[in-house]
């Protein structure tokens, strides 16, 4: 006899879950997210979009690199800042930037920034956030200037301003405070270098300089390192001392014989 299918969801393997959650003393099943390090914003203007970014990359609680790029290209109107794991981030981008390429190819237009943004929200809610990137897109297109973030799980949000990463809080205080309708080009770049600053002082995870992009109609500034960090303090009359200046109880001075026998390399 053939079984008859019911629809609806199953739990049968909810009690499961539950006893090998409970029994799992290694910490082996259970993975947690890992914590990663960003500051990324972008704000909208008068005539266009200004995006910002730090450029510290983080590995857990080691600096891996100090100057990365977290600006990213999708097309000549529309570009991205990336946090959350960097491999998803450069991959995701480059992925999307081929698609609106064919895009523009096929249909002779220049791409808008809802398109972009509909391709990646597809895109990460098929992996329910395993994907881990989190962009905030930013263009210019024949509606006028857009911003939206895109979260890991695949949510879009399209508003003036915007911040994410782990220095958002730090970088929101900032826009919340300084930001006006229909502001000049140089006043909302002041400002989103302001919370870009503002993050990398305030949230380790972030640090090292500053990239701003500035994107118009027909137009798109890069400006790589605009803010740089503070180099390493160094002393204008350093400290020396003398052999002697501290004091030592005891010297031992002992010799230790070392036997070296060459022989035949081991095999592979």
């Amino acid at each position: 006899d053939a079984e008859i299918p019911t629809g609806g969801f199953t739990f049968d393997l909810c009690k499961r879950n539950a006893w090998l959650e409970a029994n799992d003393s290694s910490g082996s099943i259970i993975k947690k997210a890992k914590k990663t390090g960003t500051t990324i914003a972008g704000i909208v203007f008068k005539d266009g979009i200004v995006l910002g970014a730090d450029t510290r990359a983080t590995e857990g609680p080691i600096v891996a690199d100090k100057n990365c790029q977290k600006i990213h290209y999708l097309a000549p109107n529309i570009f991205c800042c990336g946090a959350g794991t960097s491999a998803d981030c450069e991959n995701v981008t480059e992925m999307i930037s081929s698609s609106l390429t064919l895009h523009r190819l096929n249909t002779g237009r220049e791409c808008r920034v809802v398109t972009a943004v509909t391709m990646l929200s597809q895109y990460l809610f098929r992996y329910q956030g395993h994907v881990g990137a989190a962009l905030i897109v930013g263009g210019v297109d024949c509606t006028g200037p857009s911003l939206f973030t895109v979260y890991p799980h695949g949510s879009v949000d399209q508003l003036p301003f915007v911040t994410m990463g782990s220095g958002s809080l730090a970088a929101m205080a900032v826009f919340e405070a300084g930001y006006q309708d229909a502001l000049e080009k140089d006043a909302a770049m002041n400002l989103v270098r302001a919370a870009i600053t503002s993050g990398i002082v305030n949230d380790l995870g972030s640090g090292s300089n500053v990239d701003i992009a500035v994107i118009t109609t027909g137009n798109t500034e890069f400006f790589r390192n605009i803010d740089k960090a503070d180099p390493k303090y160094k002393s204008k009359n350093p400290l020396k001392y003398a052999p002697g200046t501290t004091a030592f109880f005891k010297e031992q001075i002992s010799k230790i014989k070392i036997t070296v026998t060459e022989g035949e390399a081991m095999d592979d």
